[in-house]
């Protein structure tokens, strides 16, 4: 391929693998390649840099909604022959939308990659919306927020979600609501389309047996004619504001009541992003953290407690989620605010901050062993940090954190006038929580 035709190409350091690639095309486009010739497959991935949370309110689920009609049919092919096509080189299509990113992916045996690439950009650069595939896939969707709203481990989620970040796009669902959903037309898809599929707004990465300089012109041949974007399609506004809450939700169908129990918490690249999962880790992010050990192994209160970090690209929340009893909810929450105050006022001891460092940097190298993992971290670190972290990089991160660190954060994170509580369930009608309650 003629160097005249890339306007930026990656400068490898000692610091990152020498097997990864970055190539800006003309127009835009980021191409990112890890090569791992160990491999015989190829993961490759389009990413868009937007999601639910840069929709209007008018509008909301429209990205998840577009990330489905792509697979309905393109100006080429019909969703049968995409489907066809796809089975016959064993290749394996997906797709998802979350609240800052919509991805297309494949994975093929090396020998596929050019049919694959094809079938992806397609999919991508040339569906039609039709009306009366959208009209049969409102009835998909409608089904799928069913069987969400049927599910009390993601309603709970919702439930927090929508008080903690009320009246911000962060708080509303992917998929959208019934009434969105349903008054979306072949207008409304293509308007979205043409602000989000842009060159600027995408990523392609791939990770497996492959050379940089050919699959990088592959991509060109199909992504090259994209008219280059003027900027980025959305407008970074500033980080939302969470909102300290106690929100009940009576569920009489359900046997255990659900709870969440949040504070916000820093941006995806906040500089103390590996103290914060480190503290996640120790207090629900395992068999042996506290909140297991508290709750289920010393109490038997609940089956399963945990905590879980979700950060985003300007903020995030830190959250702990159990189903228990009714008669055990109160002690329940009183057992997890007492283990927050612990550790606020003592700090880790250094055997507990070594578990939790090997058990993070452990999940950290098992979950990059795949090509899919790895082409999907590829396009994450770009989009999030602009630059690739090698994986003894990102260990020395983990081992500078000291137990003070996690004192320190746990101060700044677990204040209860900034703490979100949401219950979902049998509730009855004496069970009264108030914000009062939520004292660490």
């Amino acid at each position: 391929m003629a160097a005249t035709t890339l306007i930026e190409e990656i400068r490898i350091t000692p610091r990152v693998s020498r097997n990864i690639r970055k190539t800006i095309l003309p127009n835009g486009l980021t191409v990112l390649t890890e090569s791992m010739p160990h491999l015989r497959s190829v993961a490759m991935g389009v990413w868009i840099g937007s999601g639910s949370r840069d929709e209007t309110a008018e509008v909301n689920g429209v990205s998840h909604f577009v990330e489905h009609m792509v697979f309905k049919g393109t100006t080429t092919r019909s969703s049968r022959q995409i489907a066809r096509e796809v089975d016959t080189i064993g290749g394996n299509l997906d797709a998802f939308t979350g609240k800052e990113t919509i991805c297309f992916n494949i994975k093929v045996l090396d020998e596929h990659i050019a049919p694959a690439l094809d079938v992806l950009s397609d999919l991508v650069l040339h569906p039609t919306f039709t009306p009366e595939e959208l009209d049969r896939e409102k009835g998909v969707i409608l089904e799928e927020i069913k069987i969400d709203e049927d599910n009390p481990d993601y309603l709970i989620n919702e439930l927090f979600t929508q008080n903690f970040w009320k009246g911000d796009a962060l708080g509303r669902p992917i998929l959208g609501t019934k009434k969105t959903v349903s008054s979306f037309d072949q207008a409304t898809l293509f308007n979205f389309y043409r602000n989000s599929f842009t060159p600027r707004n995408m990523v392609f990465s791939a990770a497996g047996n492959l050379e940089h300089e050919s699959f990088v012109a592959a991509v060109e041949h199909h992504f090259g004619s994209l008219a280059p974007s003027p900027s980025y399609p959305f407008p970074h506004r500033e980080a939302p504001a969470s909102k300290p809450h106690v929100t009940l939700k009576r569920k009489k169908a359900l046997e255990q009541v659900q709870f969440c129990l949040g504070v916000p918490a820093p941006q995806v690249n906040h500089p103390d992003r590996y103290a914060i999962y480190l503290l996640n880790s120790i207090l629900g992010g395992g068999m042996s953290s506290r909140l297991f050990q508290t709750i289920r192994e010393d109490r038997g209160l609940a089956y399963s407690i945990f905590s879980e970090m979700s950060p985003f690209r300007d903020t995030g929340s830190l959250s702990i989620y159990a189903g228990v009893a009714i008669d055990k909810i109160q002690q329940t929450i009183e057992l997890t605010l007492r283990e927050l105050t612990r550790l606020k006022q003592e700090t880790v001891s250094a055997s507990e901050l070594t578990r939790a460092k090997d058990q993070l940097k452990s999940n950290m190298v098992m979950g990059l062993e795949s090509g899919s993992s790895r082409m999907a971290n590829l396009a994450r670190q770009q989009m999030y940090f602009g630059r690739f972290f090698g994986v003894e990089e990102i260990t020395r991160e983990i081992e500078a954190v000291i137990p003070e660190d996690l004192q320190r954060l746990a101060c700044e994170l677990f204040r209860p006038e900034a703490m979100g509580l949401a219950l979902l369930g049998n509730l009855g009608d004496d069970l009264k929580i108030e914000r009062e309650d939520l004292v660490c």
